[in-house]
């Protein structure tokens, strides 16, 4: 893979898990893009799963659904 291709799949990676699955401190622990679909917050049931992106280097955990 070409240096400016593969930078921009980097980019491109990081900028997906920063807006969607990383949770913000000032947003009050909330998303900056929202789940589309309906999302029961309140559930404690399911089995919680570590996702990862770029080879490891960003992690998130996902609740199932139950």
């Amino acid at each position: 893979m070409e240096r400016s291709s593969y930078l921009r799949y980097v980019v491109k990676e990081f900028m997906a898990h920063y807006h969607a699955e990383r949770f913000h401190q000032g947003l009050g622990g909330q998303l900056i893009q929202r789940p589309i679909g309906p999302v029961n917050e309140n559930g404690a049931h399911g089995k919680i799963q570590c996702r990862s992106r770029l080879g490891g280097m960003l992690n998130f955990y996902v609740r199932e659904a139950a």
